[in-house]
């Protein structure tokens, strides 16, 4: 019996190579696809913050002499209460945080919206009504006063502030697909006035934007088995909130919702930051670790109707920011 014929090995070779040839093709698609959409993202991306910036930005009409990617700064955060029931426009979040561009380190500040602030120059009075009664003086001047008093208060200069009212808060969490937060008590509180409607229980839940500004907000509670709060473990629970936000858009969903979670914070943040200065903070702090921010909570004694907060805790607070920026 004839024996079969025998392939020659630079043929098996040559048709091995043709067989592969269509995978290799396909790969090669594949990670041209892939580089596509990662370039088309990054543009969606630089569309998304340039349209943002056109609302929240401050122009730069005038020259930024201390770049934020090469200096350290400090910017005043503060929520603003623009309910149309309550139209109170008292802050109710107030945060101060310095940052270090080369250590890639930041120290917040959580100072409670009932602190006395007893400042040479000033009336006495809570730290929360301060914006809104520079706002009702003067809406130009307002901020500037805002940053000069809290300046003053914790000893540094702060460089700009930014403002988010309750339904920009409520939607860049929302756009993030909610935020898992570990709700430390029952929560439950009424306001038809004002339309408050609070309805938490203990444990963790994953909040949408509503109801994580419920757990933020919360400092007591009027309906039964419900536990009262106050403005220290709600400083806690509002930089606990941050650290989880900081936390998301650093994960691979969060980056992937970073388009939409822009939009929505340009839409309802406002700040005297120049453009170009956002852009670079975003550049610069996008990636900071969330061990190399220290949170600093102002503590002090209920004296009503004011928290009076403890000289050594307010030196405690004013070191931690100086510390960022040598």
């Amino acid at each position: 019996m004839p024996s079969a014929p025998v392939t020659p090995p630079q043929s098996r070779r040559r048709r091995s190579s043709k067989n592969k040839r269509p995978l290799l093709k396909a790969l090669l698609f594949i990670v041209i696809l892939i580089l596509i959409a990662a370039i088309g993202y990054a543009a969606y991306l630089y569309f998304k913050i340039d349209s943002a910036l056109d609302h929240a930005g401050a122009s730069d009409a005038a020259p930024v002499t201390n770049p934020v990617n090469a200096n350290p700064v400090t910017v005043l955060l503060l929520g603003v209460d623009t309910r149309p029931k309550s139209a109170s426009l008292n802050t109710d979040v107030i945060m101060v945080a310095s940052l270090n561009p080369q250590r890639k380190t930041a120290s917040v500040v959580s100072i409670p919206r009932d602190t006395l602030v007893k400042l040479s120059g000033y009336s006495q009075g809570k730290a929360n009504s301060y914006y809104a009664a520079f706002l009702h003086n003067d809406k130009k001047t307002a901020d500037a006063k805002t940053k000069t008093l809290f300046g003053k208060y914790l000893n540094v200069t702060i460089d700009y502030v930014a403002r988010i009212d309750f339904k920009g808060f409520e939607e860049v969490v929302d756009e993030l697909g909610g935020l898992t937060l570990d709700v430390d008590m029952n929560m439950c509180y009424t306001d038809k006035q004002d339309g408050t409607a609070i309805r938490l229980t203990k444990g963790t839940h994953l909040l949408s934007g509503s109801e994580t500004l419920d757990f933020v907000r919360y400092r007591k509670g009027n309906c039964q088995n419900a536990a009262d709060s106050n403005d220290i473990e709600r400083n806690e629970r509002q930089q606990h909130v941050i650290g989880e936000m900081i936390g998301k858009l650093k994960s691979f969903d969060g980056l992937l919702k970073l388009g939409a979670v822009i939009e929505a914070a340009g839409k309802n943040v406002e700040t005297d930051i120049p453009s170009s200065q956002i852009k670079s903070f975003i550049r610069t702090y996008m990636g900071i670790d969330r061990d190399k921010i220290n949170y600093v909570h102002l503590e002090g004694e209920w004296h009503s109707p004011y928290i009076i907060v403890r000289p050594d805790e307010l030196k405690t607070a004013q070191a931690a920011l100086q510390k960022q920026l040598k």
